[in-house]
């Protein structure tokens, strides 16, 4: 897991080089008449999906939907698709569920686009388009490359569909970003040591941040077996909250843009009325797991996937955990 963490600043260095190729074969899959975009996901990637919503409806101002899977799989849904782009994520594109939904889906009008880390695939063989990770190979079980190169692809997608909040040289600096993050792993450290006796966590995000809240309590729970759920700063406050107590350990991801004071806000509550032990993750100094300044917003969930898997990792070996190979799980989970 440490050895595929510390690639990521390669692959999405050469994901960004590769962003015109990219973005272009995805232009050849557009309806002449775009209703909107389904994303078809489990998993890992069902949590990389939510950024996907996000970035390409702000792109292409259609609405952007995540599928349900079991309506097509379980229910027979007939859905007609035609004008919708439709976009699978699967690492592996050996997922027996997504290849079945992406296939029905193209059967039913849609255009196929692929988001996967193996280009000969199954699923890849079902799609107009693939955009290949190349991320090489990843044994570990927890998806660490493959989460953020998939949110690159997202980003890729959502710039060949239309206006994005970023510029160019921006995605240049993501691999770089990546990077200032895995040089600071001290950070993360501390915050594992601080969370080695804690029973459950609650991470929470909110926009482009939302979905790497997600992640890390997804990470969380498959390095370490701890219980911990992640939340969007709206939905915590709707009930959730009530679990959260004196000491009661929270991840907050946070980046400056209009989600910023409602995670302030948060944050202000979880500490001062409810006394959580609030460990934050924002572009800043002197904050407990620091994000690179300067960043769009709607990039800054790349390297915050990293400190996420930073946390976990460390989290991991402090409980004498095999992060690589947690139990009861594998690599390709094959629902259908």
């Amino acid at each position: 897991m440490a050895a595929e963490m510390a690639q990521q600043p390669d692959v999405l260095r050469a994901l960004a080089a590769r962003r015109d190729e990219l973005a272009a074969a995805v232009a050849t899959t557009v309806p002449e008449d775009l209703a909107g975009v389904v994303v078809v996901a489990r998993g890992s990637s069902d949590f990389a999906a939510p950024y996907g919503r996000y970035i390409i409806e702000v792109a292409c101002r259609r609405p952007v939907v995540q599928a349900a899977p079991s309506l097509h799989t379980l229910y027979g849904a007939a859905t007609d698709y035609r004008g919708y782009i439709a976009v699978a994520v699967s690492q592996s594109g050996r997922t027996p569920e997504i290849v079945t939904v992406l296939g029905r889906m193209k059967s039913a009008g849609a255009r196929t686009v692929a988001i996967t880390n193996a280009p000969d695939s199954p699923l890849a063989e079902v799609a107009d388009t693939t955009i290949d990770l190349h991320a090489g190979a990843e044994s570990a079980v927890p998806a660490t490359k493959t989460f953020s190169a998939s949110l690159f692809a997202f980003a890729v997608i959502a710039r060949s569909l239309g206006d994005v909040p970023w510029d160019e040289e921006d995605l240049d600096n993501v691999g770089e970003q990546a990077q200032a993050v895995l040089d600071d792993d001290g950070a993360a450290q501390k915050v594992a040591t601080e969370l080695h006796y804690a029973e459950g966590l609650i991470s929470v995000g909110r926009g482009y941040l939302f979905p790497v809240a997600l992640e890390a309590a997804l990470k969380l729970k498959e390095t370490t077996s701890m219980l911990a759920d992640g939340y969007s700063a709206a939905d915590l406050r709707h009930g959730p909250v009530a679990v959260v107590e004196r000491d009661f350990p929270v991840l907050a991801f946070s980046a400056p843009g209009p989600a910023e004071k409602d995670m302030d806000d948060l944050i202000a509550l979880l500490r001062d009325e409810h006394r959580a032990r609030v460990f934050q993750a924002r572009p800043a100094d002197g904050v407990d797991l620091p994000l690179p300044e300067g960043m769009p917003e709607a990039l800054v969930a790349i390297p915050a996937a990293v400190r996420a898997q930073q946390v976990a990792y460390h989290l991991s070996i402090r409980k004498g955990l095999d992060p690589d190979r947690p139990p009861g799980l594998s690599k390709v989970t094959a629902t259908t």
